[in-house]
């Protein structure tokens, strides 16, 4: 890895390092809530992969683990990882708390085989992740090397067009190219989850179109059953969004997609 890239992660992985301790307290994560039973899920993962009882599980970019335990309390065997030491750390005191036996793993998305040598019937990531990574054909040739012959791997993600503006200034204005291979860096106050948080958030990023994430699956030899794009989002964190009677938020003219998903297997 090179210094500049070395560089990009360690500045965002002192941004998510700060984000565990808001976001935990955030109305967004609701915690309580979750300790007492709420299942972090949604709608569009819970479907896409179903009974998940006794299935091993690997849960990509976990953040401080709430997907992670709510896959465990469906009854999945699961491993998360992160970058983020203290949202691992913060993952496995909820583990010993709600008495699951999940377990985590701290370390880069892209080194997770240098670490977990195991092989799952799931690998399952969401919302917000592969912008952190410069390039996807070493992600897919991970997934496809932690998986088990017959495995599945699902991503529910925020659609690429909706990373080609940029939400800092006030009014969102279009600013970075769908095809864009330079760097995006972005400092701003607040968080998505805790936007009066004077916390201030320095990110590298990076766009990845749809072609790109296709092709870095098909690729590494996994088949793809389907690509999917939603007009709506589970999440209010764009500007000008509108709820839904599904309690889903949409935008105003719906003019393009807000998320997609994606289902392969080995």
């Amino acid at each position: 890895m090179s210094k500049e890239l070395q560089k990009y992660f360690e500045t965002n992985k002192a941004t998510w390092n700060k984000k565990v301790g808001i976001h935990s307290k955030s109305d967004f994560y609701n915690l309580d809530a979750f300790k007492n039973g709420k299942n972090s899920l949604n709608t569009y993962e819970i479907d896409a992969l179903g009974d998940v009882s006794g299935k091993s599980l690997l849960h990509l970019q976990c953040h401080f683990g709430q997907d992670t335990l709510s896959w465990s309390r469906l009854g999945a065997k699961c491993t998360g990882v992160d970058i983020s030491e203290k949202g691992i750390e913060m993952a496995e005191n909820l583990n010993a708390e709600l008495k699951l036996d999940a377990k985590f793993v701290q370390c880069n998305v892209m080194d997770i085989s240098a670490y977990i040598k195991d092989t799952f019937d799931i690998v399952y990531t969401s919302y917000g992740v592969i912008d952190w990574l410069p390039e996807l054909k070493p992600w897919g040739r991970m997934i496809a090397d932690r998986l088990k012959p017959g495995g599945v791997f699902y991503i529910v993600e925020f659609h690429p067009i909706v990373w080609m503006f940029d939400y800092t200034e006030g009014k969102p204005a279009i600013k970075y190219g769908y095809h864009q291979k330079e760097v995006i860096y972005e400092e701003y106050q607040g968080t998505y989850a805790d936007t009066s948080s004077t916390m201030i958030s320095k990110e590298y990023g990076w766009n990845h179109g749809l072609g790109e994430v296709v092709s870095s699956l098909s690729e590494a030899g996994l088949t793809i059953e389907y690509l999917k794009e939603y007009d709506e989002s589970p999440y209010d964190i764009f500007p000008d969004l509108v709820t839904m009677e599904n309690g889903m938020f949409t935008s105003l003219n719906t003019l393009f997609p807000l998320i997609f998903a994606i289902k392969a297997f080995k």
